[in-house]
């Protein structure tokens, strides 16, 4: 049995537990819980567990003595566990209310040959659920959840190197983080070497302390742990808003990396690298400055319609745009010299005020030296128009963006979908004129008003007002029939437009109010 054979199994039980209320996104959840204790098992990892909490103590059990069973060691687990354990069972409940249910899964889980199935592939097959509860347009977490081949772009054309310090401040399920992890150790595979080759210190970096991510829901920040433990990352933890946790804000201005490291010994109190808080305020202000940050961003307003909460911000403190303030952390949190490749919607490109300001600002900072125009329908999130923008932090503070290169994948595309997915090779031609340098120093060729890729001087920018949305192809594709999009994909791109309508008007209310 394969990967997609397993996902598919498990997958197909989702079906199964419908009828006991179980949503898509709670039933990975829930696999996560169960996955944990099984996981430990089979890798002889259970130390860090009570004795009265592992696995073998929840199949032993059955009927209704089971499901007791499993409430009980999900509130144990929450309350009384250590480090990455405590972290992955904060809050954890059941959604399960019948003993059966749970039987049905822990069964299955139990039945499957884990033994034959490498590290590599077990954290595959995770991201396989994951994948297959992002597709699920019921589930509600496309939002939390980039397509695998847009990640592999991105991660291939900025070349992380070790060494280096990666950082995502929308992190979600840490789909950048693993498939960056994953780049560097084929890296190595390609010298010869791996990681157990290294020294001491450089494979302790790489493992715990070369990864850092911030994610604001509770929910997708623990299926983030799971998905780092099950790739081989091993990583800290770092919980904000916790009474006895020691915040970085505690820690000297010259703090190494990991000198807050806390022993599981002290379960509440564990830091780390993966945490659970809003980046556009304490928990993004504290991060290590970064030599590649690769990210998406939340669409939307902030919660609330509140503004960041970080005195570093200059252009956006007063905006509830989260995509713009994003934008801020990240040119402020690279290293001179860092890259960055991050993926923002359209009005981030066009948008006035704070928006025309924070463009002028990143391009003064930094070489904004690419941009990715993205088809539609390639998010799970129907209806949002996207693009990838590449920079480098330059090593001043003004002039740093000379020219800027377009690449028009949208334009006279077909419609994606699940009836036509998105794949690489899509991407290829793209990845092709990038050049392989990371920095966007390749050579290249503008290839005029006919072609996908062009280039736009500084000067030209400025005479735009510094409006990025850049378009020069014909869009004749509305012309075939054949291309149009299925009705639930327009259904779906109006309801966005109309959520986001919404969502302005309640905004614009709630300042008049003010």
């Amino acid at each position: 049995m394969n990967n997609n054979d397993i996902v598919n199994q498990l997958w197909k039980l989702c079906d199964v537990l419908r009828d006991d209320g179980v949503t898509y996104h709670q039933y990975v959840t829930e696999l996560t819980y169960l996955l944990f204790l099984k996981m430990a098992q089979e890798t002889q990892a259970e130390a860090a567990i009570p004795e009265d909490c592992r696995w073998g103590q929840l199949v032993a059990r059955d009927g209704k003595k089971q499901l007791d069973f499993y409430r009980e060691l999900l509130l144990k687990l929450g309350r009384e566990g250590k480090g990455r354990v405590q972290a992955i069972y904060a809050d954890s409940y059941t959604t399960l209310r019948r003993a059966k249910n749970l039987a049905t899964i822990v069964t299955a889980i139990d039945s499957i040959d884990w033994f034959n199935i490498d590290e590599e592939g077990i954290g595959d097959l995770y991201e396989g659920l994951l994948e297959k509860n992002a597709q699920e347009k019921k589930s509600g977490a496309g939002q939390y959840f980039t397509p695998r081949p847009l990640i592999d772009c991105m991660v291939a054309l900025t070349q992380p190197r070790l060494g280096e310090v990666i950082q995502d401040p929308a992190a979600g399920t840490a789909g950048f983080l693993v498939t960056a992890h994953q780049w560097i150790m084929r890296a190595l595979e390609d010298e010869g070497r791996s990681i157990y080759s290294l020294s001491a210190e450089q494979a302790h970096f790489q493992l715990n302390q070369a990864l850092w991510g911030v994610e604001l829901v509770q929910d997708t920040h623990r299926l983030a742990l799971m998905n780092l433990m099950l790739h081989g990352i091993e990583g800290g933890l770092a919980k904000e808003n916790i009474d006895t946790v020691a915040h970085d804000a505690d820690l000297p201005a010259n703090s190494a990396p990991g000198q807050a490291d806390i022993l599981d010994e002290q379960p509440r109190a564990y830091k780390g690298t993966l945490r659970l808080g809003d980046a556009l305020g304490s928990a993004g202000a504290s991060l290590l400055p970064a030599d590649v940050i690769l990210t998406n961003p939340p669409f939307g307003t902030k919660k609330g319609s509140g503004t960041p909460n970080r005195a570093d911000f200059t252009v956006t403190h007063d905006t509830s745009n989260k995509q713009l303030a994003f934008v801020e952390h990240i040119f402020r949190g690279l290293k001179p010299g860092g890259r960055a490749a991050v993926v923002l919607p359209d009005n981030v490109l066009f948008e006035d005020n704070t928006g025309k300001s924070l463009r002028t600002a990143l391009m003064e900072r930094c070489n904004l030296h690419t941009i990715l125009r993205l088809p539609t329908g390639i998010f799970y999130a129907q209806g949002v128009k996207t693009n990838v923008l590449f920079f480098q932090r330059g090593h001043s503070e003004k002039g740093n963006t000379t020219e800027t290169w377009v690449y028009d994948l949208r334009t006279n595309m077909p419609s994606f979908g699940k009836r036509n997915p998105f794949t690489l090779d899509h991407l290829k031609p793209f990845m092709d004129a990038y050049g392989a340098d990371p920095n966007g120093k390749s050579p290249r060729t503008d290839q005029g008003e006919e072609g996908r890729f062009r280039r736009f001087t500084r000067a030209e920018i400025a005479e735009r007002n510094d409006d990025l949305n850049i378009t020069w192809l014909r869009d004749d594709s509305i012309e075939r029939a054949e291309d149009l999009p299925d009705p639930e994909e327009i259904a779906n791109e109006i309801l966005n437009l109309l959520r986001t309508a919404t969502k302005e008007m309640e905004d614009l209310s709630d300042l008049l109010d003010g």
